[in-house]
């Protein structure tokens, strides 16, 4: 975090004494009038103050008791989304504006206010304090309105929002009560389609078409869950983006059970395993085959009738939070959330065509001798891993569609192992003669680069690349700013731009980023508060250089003395997004009371 002293001010000051109430004394004789001095010498111009927008956090918003900050998507015309994630079911107090208690999952924006443009500095929010303001959402500009919340019900959507169901039966699975991205697409000025993701096992996304009146309050004209039967279904849909392109990104996340150490658990298939029952119930009577999740799903046709969902293993099989496409339409970043993660890029074949290219991750260099989080950077160069087309790797994946319960042998596994990763990454022929329990892989098998696709994460690792990012949160550029910044296009009108970044969110700095080992080694300061870095875009929309941005602070408590997050500072930042000014807007999936919405503008 960059940290602005402001120097301090000599003030000089005049007292003025007053007399007593005494009579008035005699009047002096005047004095003798002296001759001018000569004029002195100017003095050197003082050093420019700190704008005090720079570096500054503003509250823009809190969310209520329980719940996260999810969803930021802000449009070109200026309208914020926001969800309100799981919040307690407990919250009672009616909101005056929506006459809807924050009990629930809720979808919604801030009306009445431009976000693109806002002035350089705002009041603060305040800390909620009555029980009223701790159960709902506090704003400083605008009013958040309500567009939907789980289990409503809309024109086309009878089993309600946020509802999943049975492939098969169309039986209801889940009740979401956990939105997280939204990505709106307009069709014409305050109208559109807004998307938004449903982090449920199994999740969902929904569609609702939403139209802005003269007053700035919004309508839902009719919604639908889109229809994702065709690629088996879809879980943990955690954040996302919109490509250039005008389609939807969302990311699969918590669904790829595997660990730092392990390739796909083995337990997947066990009988007596609880722990898959919802992704089962989804895809019942058949049994669900984990390589057919953990991907970025493309939301195509997002305006017609039925959108067509296309999943790229071409980006590889992860902890997916969030990828983001660059503005030449063929790189895309993607980050891992879990523990020892990676963050990976991947280059298309084509402009606009995700189906098919390369997949890297990153390998990172640690400046020498220094662990702050706030002002330890890092260089980056790229490890490629293998190329590939979703049709090839899809061939891979339908391989292992027959596993069921009935195959699994306990200490085997009938997945990739660990020993199948290892030979691709050593370069060897053939698979090793390792015994799987009906594994799809068999011993002497011709070796292929299924384990870059399906098991990234330690296909990543053993070629190199740095597998020790904690919690790697939201990824997220201003298109406009980016081309002008790389390409020398004046995208930003009035506007100079020579620098465009890639912001990251990383909700805590812990476990493998303060384990002194490896890539990354950072000291505890702030583990449990986290940050958000960022890289600068180099030619060809390349990163050289992560570097930090802003830490969450911390105090110790007087009355335990544990240390805890600063309520004024950050605390598990998740979403971020860049503003068209350069300032971003960050949102909270923290432990604090009340969550906030954050905006922050970087030097």
């Amino acid at each position: 975090m960059n940290k602005f002293k402001l120097s301090a001010l000599a003030l000089s000051v005049a007292f003025v004494l007053t007399a007593c109430n005494s009579d008035d004394g005699k009047a002096g004789k005047d004095g003798v009038v002296g001759e001018a001095g000569a004029p002195g010498v100017d003095g050197s111009n003082g050093v420019d103050g700190i704008d005090g927008s720079v570096g500054r956090l503003t509250r823009i918003a809190t969310v209520p008791e329980g719940a996260e900050v999810t969803g930021l998507f802000l449009t070109d015309e200026g309208d914020l989304f926001f969800n309100v994630q799981h919040p307690s079911d407990a919250n009672t107090q009616v909101d005056a504006v929506n006459g809807k208690p924050f009990n629930t999952g809720t979808v919604g924006v801030l009306r009445g206010v431009n976000f693109n443009d806002l002035p350089d500095n705002l009041a603060d929010s305040p800390v909620p304090g009555t029980e009223m303001e701790r159960q709902t959402v506090m704003s400083a500009v605008g009013e958040y309105q309500i567009l939907g919340q789980t289990n409503d019900v809309f024109e086309g959507l009878p089993s309600g929002l946020g509802v999943i169901h049975n492939i098969v039966s169309g039986e209801k699975v889940v009740e979401s009560n956990t939105p997280d991205f939204n990505g709106f697409i307009p069709t014409n000025d305050g109208e559109g389609y807004l998307f938004s993701n449903w982090e449920s096992y199994p999740g969902g996304v929904s569609r609702m078409k939403i139209k802005k009146d003269s007053f700035g309050k919004w309508s839902v004209l009719e919604a639908m869950m889109v229809n994702f039967d065709q690629v088996a279904g879809t879980a943990a849909n955690c954040f996302g983006s919109v490509s250039p392109w005008g389609t939807p990104l969302t990311s699969e996340e918590w669904i790829v059970r595997s660990s730092l150490e392990t390739t796909t658990d083995a337990s997947w298939n066990d009988p007596e395993d609880t722990s898959t029952d919802g992704i089962e119930a989804m895809t019942a009577p058949d049994f669900p085959n984990p390589y057919r999740y953990g991907y970025i799903a493309e939301i195509t046709k997002p305006t017609e009738a039925e959108p067509v969902v296309v999943k790229h293993y071409t980006i590889g099989r992860y902890e997916h939070e969030n990828s983001v496409v660059m503005p030449d339409r063929k790189t895309v970043y993607s980050s891992q959330d879990d523990t020892g993660g990676v963050l990976f890029k991947f280059i298309a074949d084509n402009p606009e065509d995700l189906s098919s290219g390369t997949l890297y991750g990153a390998k990172l260099t640690q400046d020498a001798g220094s662990t702050e989080p706030s002002t330890t950077g890092f260089d980056v160069s790229w490890v490629a891993l293998a190329s590939a087309s979703n049709a090839t790797i899809e061939a891979w994946i339908s391989e292992y569609d027959g596993i069921d319960t009935s195959d699994y042998v306990e200490g085997q596994t009938s997945y990739m192992t660990m020993a199948d990763v290892e030979a691709w990454a050593s370069g060897d022929a053939t698979y090793p003669s390792v015994e799987n329990g009906g594994s799809a892989v068999t011993a002497g098998q011709a070796m292929d680069d299924r384990a870059a696709f399906l098991e990234s994460r330690q296909a990543a690792r053993l070629k190199g690349a740095t597998a020790e990012w904690r919690k790697l949160e939201g990824l997220s550029i201003n298109q406009d700013r980016a081309i002008e910044a790389v390409e020398g296009v004046d995208a930003v009108a009035g506007e100079e731009v020579t620098r465009a970044y890639l912001y990251m969110g990383i909700a805590d700095i812990d476990k493998t980023l303060i384990d002194d080992e490896g890539d990354i080694q950072l000291s505890a300061r702030v583990k449990d508060c986290g940050g958000v870095y960022r890289a600068k875009l180099e030619e060809n929309y390349d990163l050289a250089r992560i570097e930090p941005v802003i830490m969450g602070g911390t105090y110790r408590s007087s009355l335990d003395g544990a240390e805890r997050c600063d309520v004024n500072q950050l605390s598990q930042p998740d979403n971020v997004i860049v503003m068209k000014d350069g300032r971003i807007l960050i949102g909270e999936d923290g432990f604090q009371e009340n969550n906030t919405l954050w905006m922050y503008a970087p030097e």
